[in-house]
């Protein structure tokens, strides 16, 4: 399951829901809001999604890696909004059979995650200006209002 959280992620709460008796390697990442951006002392981010479209491609990931890596379960969650420092803007789960495979999803829905989610990432720098950084776009290009 994907979706996507305007609330505060709990780890705890998302760890139950990861819930799969075949499982022996449970995998979980943390993605967290950072002080520091390429040489940039950076004060919080924000997040906006493409909603539905957000929504499908992450089950989509999602589906892959569970065919890929013959998970029992897995299970992603992405903030939107305002986030300080030290808040989780991902959080990522899967249970498999063994944990390399654990590993090895988790990795992959990270890496797809990024690539393939329509959700942008504007950094508040300390320096007084903000900039829209991810995904990599067109001079100009910024999210849907």
């Amino acid at each position: 399951m994907f979706r996507v959280s305007s609330a505060a992620l709990d780890p705890d709460a998302l760890r139950r829901e990861l819930s799969a008796a075949g499982a022996g390697g449970f995998v979980t990442f943390e993605g967290r809001v950072r002080s520091h951006n390429e040489g940039r002392e950076v004060r919080s981010l924000e997040y906006e999604a493409y909603g539905g479209l957000a929504e499908k491609e992450g089950e989509a990931i999602l589906a892959e890696a569970r065919g890929r890596f013959h998970l029992e379960a897995a299970l992603c969650v992405h903030r939107v909004g305002h986030l300080q420092i030290g808040e989780i803007a991902v959080w990522v789960g899967v249970a498999a059979a063994h944990r390399g495979s654990a590993f090895d999803a988790c990795r992959f829905i990270v890496d797809e995650l990024k690539q393939r989610v329509p959700i942008w990432k504007k950094e508040h720098y300390a320096a007084g200006v903000a900039a829209w950084i991810s995904p990599p776009a067109a001079p100009g290009d910024r999210p849907p209002a």
